[in-house]
């Protein structure tokens, strides 16, 4: 399932990040979206991996582009809606963004890494783990303005200190970001 679900991601990659060639007119040489900083905040909808349960939460996000198609983004997502037994679910990530952009679309493939923090039932317990956070999504900026949507966000999460053996949560997001700068 999960090679089925990372081919399929590549493959949407692949066809979004290429749009730009299939257009016959060429860009204006000083035209591109430049550097910005964005902030944002998305729902998500998760699949933890621990007790095979489904939570949901929000996402706060900074998404700071330093040059045309690399940036940096750092998230914090809070899971505690849905949650039984008060398992619940944080993640601190940072790392690199790779995007491309055709128009006002722009898809997006990330690698993210930090820390997640898991509650266990009946706060028994609790702890703090490595996670590897791969993904990809797409952004549609409202016209020129300096709101954009995100229209989807994927994630896949891998925990491979985890105390119970490796944990593979994963999950969608979506949302709406505001340039800042």
């Amino acid at each position: 399932m999960i090679s089925i679900m990372f081919r399929t991601l590549v493959a949407l990659f692949l066809i979004l990040s290429f749009g730009d060639a299939l257009h016959a007119q060429a860009l204006f040489a000083g035209k591109g979206p430049g550097s910005y900083v964005a902030v944002g905040a998305t729902l998500s909808a998760y699949e933890s991996d621990y007790g095979q349960r489904g939570l949901g939460g929000g996402t706060l996000f900074v998404d700071a582009n330093l040059y045309r198609r690399i940036g940096i983004e750092a998230e914090a997502r809070y899971l505690r809606v849905h949650s039984d037994e008060n398992i619940s679910e944080s993640n601190f990530l940072i790392g690199p963004k790779f995007s491309t952009h055709t128009r006002n679309l722009r898809p997006y493939a990330k690698l993210l890494i930090g820390r997640g923090h898991l509650n266990f039932p009946f706060n028994d317990a609790h702890g703090s783990y490595f996670v590897v956070a791969p993904g990809a999504g797409l952004d549609w900026r409202i016209g020129e303005g300096r709101f954009t949507i995100r229209v989807i966000d994927v994630e896949y999460q891998d925990w491979p200190l985890f105390t119970f053996g490796t944990l593979h949560p994963y999950g969608v997001s979506s949302g709406l970001s505001l340039r800042i700068f």
